[in-house]
């Protein structure tokens, strides 16, 4: 469980949050908002990247602001504009993910890759791909690393119809899980992705 307590969170010309409290249970969540809203920016709250105002975060009983490297480990969050990585190949970013994350699947891995046609990549690095293969690999790797909480932001942009689809369906399996809290941040909700938890932000 995801616990927001209170939360807040503003930039000088924009309240993004206002004693925001919510309980949020493995499943799909939705974070929606209009361009400028601050989409990205609750991503980075409940990732631990951004701190809050006033209010405080807790997850699988680790508190953000008592034992932050505790709560991030539990935590996937990938900015898709990110160029941290771009000098690694596929393959070596991919390694480094199942690195950090004891839970992470090789298996589901597999499958993700497959399913998003990522095969033909493995080797190349990260600053030769398209804007939505990259994207791809960050899917593909929030998937595969079993994190409790997981985040995706925009993850349908740029990508052909064949890898939405794809995702449409990862994340429906997503809201029947046990296990594992998923945050979608987007302009419009995911199609018939069932949605337990949905912050909007505003056009």
């Amino acid at each position: 469980m995801l616990h927001l307590s209170h939360v807040s969170f503003a930039y000088p010309d924009c309240v993004v949050l206002r004693d925001f409290s919510a309980q949020l249970a493995p499943s799909v969540a939705l974070v929606l908002g209009g361009d400028g809203r601050g989409k990205t920016t609750v991503l980075e709250l409940l990732a631990g990247v951004l701190a809050p105002d006033a209010g405080r975060l807790q997850l699988g009983g680790v508190f953000l602001d008592e034992q932050p490297e505790a709560y991030r480990q539990q935590v996937f969050w990938k900015d898709p504009r990110s160029t941290a990585h771009d000098a690694l190949t596929v393959n070596d970013y991919l390694q480094s993910v199942q690195r950090a994350y004891p839970g992470f699947d090789e298996a589901v891995l597999a499958d993700v890759m497959d399913g998003l046609t990522l095969g033909p990549h493995l080797h190349k690095n990260l600053f030769m791909l398209s804007t939505g293969s990259k994207r791809k690999v960050w899917i593909a790797a929030a998937v595969a690393s079993g994190a409790k909480l997981t985040l995706l932001d925009g993850p349908f942009a740029s990508l052909d119809q064949a890898s939405i689809n794809y995702v449409l369906q990862l994340l429906t399996e997503a809201s029947s899980q046990s296990t594992r809290i998923w945050v979608v941040a987007d302009y419009v909700p995911p199609s018939d992705v069932p949605l337990t938890t949905l912050v909007n932000l505003g056009d």
